[in-house]
């Protein structure tokens, strides 16, 4: 793996837009099984039955032990830490010192002066630099995914989704489950083990998150199959759950913003390049910053709370008076979708290849978003929703353009194509498409984000 920091590697590049668009990167994966049948059924269980999803792998936990772990996290994170006790859990958002989202993670409030904050990278990487560069008394354990970790993960992690998740919990335990409220914790016992669960939905369906020491996860696993059996459960691989999201209406990766502004500099000789990741998408621009977004364009106003300092604070009030983006779905007109991928059997250049159920082709994907040929917005995560039998995207766009049912174009595909390993000879295509809400799915909006 390379030593490089990222701020070698962009001033080798020439800049911040060059190296990421050009990255070497590899695709991203899921380091769990593609499919157990096909991913259209398993996204069909969520909605059904039940699906069950491996989370073990793929994610990155950040252990936080210690007397100030907690001011640190309050420290860094938008979100109010008032009410916050054991038993807890919260998506916790992090910006730079201008406001521009950095990341997202799940932070669990394991025991008293004890945390798990587990995502993607991005958001973990920044904690982690503030602990070791400032003056807290807290320790940190990092347990990264199964790509980059030697041997098991420290955790087992599955989650439950669908309409019989609660039945299949209950015929475990053998009794109702303990009265649990959205994003909170509770412990039962599975397969002669000890469980925590987390209550939680990612498809916008009713579910928990389960885990416990890897040693025991074997076991619970085995015990899910069989007590489920009758009850629908379905397996879900890595095709089926790196779409879940499209439903629920969470962006999984915008580019962080950590390329440019105050503080961010000393992160960049701090931070290895070898995850970087990669930019792909229409979007082109030599100012980096026109890739960001804040917490606002992302919906995630709700969770922001200016009861504490926090690094970003002064900006982000800024924002929040200033705000002119809302997220929402683009669904993408079928006809050009069909258009695109029949051009693979034409004569000529064709379209950029589009991969299903998830058609990022860049762990950041911006591509432009227009209305009367003026740019409005960046699409940000695409794919194909079985259950709605729709190809859409989550998109940050202008709020004169975000009533339902505007219509607007995506602009597919690089022009000029880049270097990047995901990225083959192709012609840059526009696809009618129309704004809807986000999430799309009116469960989704009324039974699991009102909560």
């Amino acid at each position: 793996m390379t030593t490089e920091s990222l701020s070698q590697a962009i001033f080798r590049e020439g800049n911040a837009v060059d190296f990421l668009r050009n990255s070497q990167a590899r695709p991203t994966v899921f380091p769990v099984a593609p499919e157990f049948s096909n991913w259209r059924s398993e996204q069909h269980s969520w909605r059904e039955t039940v699906g069950l999803l491996d989370q073990s792998h793929h994610m990155t936990d950040l252990f936080l032990t210690g007397p100030d772990a907690l001011r640190l996290l309050s420290d860094l994170g938008v979100n109010s830490f008032e009410n916050f006790r054991v038993d807890n859990a919260k998506q916790f958002i992090a910006v730079n010192h201008e406001g521009f989202f950095i990341g997202d993670a799940i932070l669990f409030y394991l025991a008293e002066e004890s945390f798990d904050l587990v995502g993607h990278p991005m958001v973990i990487d920044w904690v982690q630099y503030h602990l070791e560069t400032g003056s807290y008394d807290a320790i940190a354990e990092r347990d990264g995914n199964s790509i980059v970790r030697q041997g098991p993960p420290k955790l087992y992690r599955y989650e439950l989704q669908g309409p019989n998740a609660l039945a299949l919990v209950e015929k475990l335990i053998g009794e109702p489950v303990p009265p649990t409220k959205f994003f909170r914790m509770t412990s039962f016992t599975i397969a002669d083990t000890t469980v925590r669960a987390l209550r939680h939905g990612m498809a916008g369906q009713p579910g928990f998150e389960l885990f416990g020491p890897q040693a025991e996860g074997e076991k619970v696993h085995a015990a899910l199959l069989e007590a489920g059996a009758d009850l629908g459960l379905v397996q879900v691989g890595s095709m089926g759950y790196s779409s879940a999201n499209l439903e629920s209406g969470w962006v999984p990766s915008p580019l962080p913003a950590i390329f440019s502004g105050k503080g961010t500099q000393e992160y960049r000789a701090w931070l290895s390049s070898a995850g970087a990741g990669s930019l792909a998408g229409s979007l082109v621009s030599a100012d980096i910053e026109d890739y960001y977004v804040t917490p606002y364009d992302l919906a995630y106003g709700r969770s922001v709370a200016f009861d504490h300092e926090f690094v970003g604070r002064a900006a982000l009030e800024t924002h929040a008076a200033n705000q002119n983006r809302q997220k929402v779905t683009l669904v993408w007109n079928p006809e050009d979708v069909a258009a695109v991928i029949g051009s693979l059997f034409r004569p000529g250049t064709p379209a950029k290849y589009m991969s299903l159920p998830k058609s990022r082709y860049g762990l950041y994907q911006a591509d432009r978003v227009l209305v009367d040929g003026k740019s409005v917005g960046i699409s940000m995560d695409c794919g194909y929703m079985a259950n709605e039998q729709v190809f859409a995207s989550l998109a940050t766009i202008d709020s004169g353009a975000a009533e339902p049912g505007t219509a607007v174009t995506v602009m597919w595909g690089e022009d000029p194509n880049t270097r990047k390993p995901q990225v083959e000879p192709h012609r840059q295509v526009e696809i009618r498409a129309t704004v809807a809400p986000a999430p799309y799915v009116q469960f989704a909006r009324s039974n699991y984000r009102d909560r």
